[in-house]
């Protein structure tokens, strides 16, 4: 089975498109992940970059975040669609809202699956803070309810919610584990979403728990005998990315931490 690795436009979006996916392909990653850019201008650079440089691209969906359901679902589906018709590999959406009870975001849910039945595009969901799959318990929840439910595994979340390495919570990580399509690789901590730098022996208990969800999934996939499987190093820009007080210098180098995420899960994942 085939790692591609994408790389988030997060953190990157001063450098015009080519610019940015020239750096992305020399870096060694096989895509991008972002969300389509407002404006024809802006999608049609994005769409001759890829072309260029012979990157693939997941879209990314984050935008919706009125309050008021009903519009919130117009505007969702409406964004969906957009994101479908540029044709990338998936859509990636952080879908609904924490605070919406269980009908409502499962009504977004099913215009996620309409969306992707009749555009032939898979959308999964990202486990996020905010979102409707906010923690573990919730999300384990869902997947009970909703056993079609496909997802976008960025652990971090949890743990930052749960305030633990979810060492409690074993058999909501296993089933988030079985319904897991992407990885985004960035590892968080009791107090946090994201560590400084994963390079730093005190956050290696960080580091391990997280490695060993990922290995899961990657062996639950190779052993299904899928072709390939996509993970995006999202260490983020700040303010997720701590930085110096007085100065707000960031702490360290974004694209160099998710260099060295990419580089480690290669070695690991020949």
């Amino acid at each position: 089975m085939k790692i591609l690795f994408f790389c988030p436009r997060w953190g990157q979006e001063a450098l015009p498109w080519n610019d940015f996916l020239a750096q992305v392909k020399n870096a060694g990653y096989d895509g991008v992940e972002c969300a389509l850019p407002e404006g024809e201008i802006a999608q049609e650079q994005l769409r001759n970059g890829l072309r260029q440089h012979r990157l693939r691209f997941i879209a990314q969906h984050w935008q919706t975040v009125v309050y008021d359901f009903d519009e919130h679902q117009q505007q969702y589906e409406q964004r969906l669609k957009q994101q479908a018709a540029a044709k990338p590999q998936f859509i990636n959406s952080q879908t609904g809202k924490d605070y919406y009870s269980f009908e409502q975001n499962a009504r977004l849910i099913a215009t996620a699956d309409r969306i992707a039945h009749a555009s032939g595009i898979p959308v999964v969901h990202e486990t996020h803070r905010g979102k409707f799959s906010f923690a573990a318990h919730v999300m384990q929840d869902y997947l009970h309810r909703l056993p079609s439910l496909r997802i976008t595994l960025d652990i971090s979340h949890w743990c930052a919610v749960a305030e633990t390495l979810l060492h409690d919570q074993q058999a909501a990580v296993e089933k988030a584990i079985l319904h897991t399509d992407h990885l985004h690789a960035r590892i968080g901590h009791t107090q946090g979403p994201q560590v400084i730098d994963p390079r730093a022996p005190e956050y290696q208990e960080a580091m391990d728990f997280h490695l060993q969800c990922w290995d899961k999934v990657i062996d639950l996939k190779r052993n299904r005998g899928d072709d390939f499987f996509t993970i995006t190093p999202e260490f983020g820009a700040p303010p997720y990315l701590p930085v110096f007080p007085f100065t707000q210098q960031p702490m360290v180098n974004q694209w160099e931490i998710n260099l060295f995420m990419m580089d480690l899960l290669k070695k690991r994942y020949p």
